[in-house]
């Protein structure tokens, strides 16, 4: 799921190797936060934040085949 996370961003940016994901476990739940240059911030969240609900959806529907809670954040 991480590298799901970081190959999308990664296709997005303008500085790919900027891209990091870390996981972060709470309970159940697995959190994948994004961190990306901050020049790149706003291609990562598109407009109205729509690049970013995809991303999200992409990454929830993955977590769903396997039976986990996730979240993703973009730092």
């Amino acid at each position: 799921m991480k590298e799901l996370v970081e190959c999308i961003a990664r296709s997005l940016v303008k500085n790919p190797d900027a891209v990091s994901v870390t996981v972060v476990r709470k309970g159940s739940m697995e959190i994948y936060q994004l961190h990306v240059a901050p020049e790149d911030m706003g291609k990562v969240i598109g407009k109205q934040g729509r690049i970013a609900r995809a991303i999200r959806a992409v990454v929830k529907a993955g977590a769903l085949k396997e039976n986990k809670k996730v979240a993703v954040d973009i730092i």
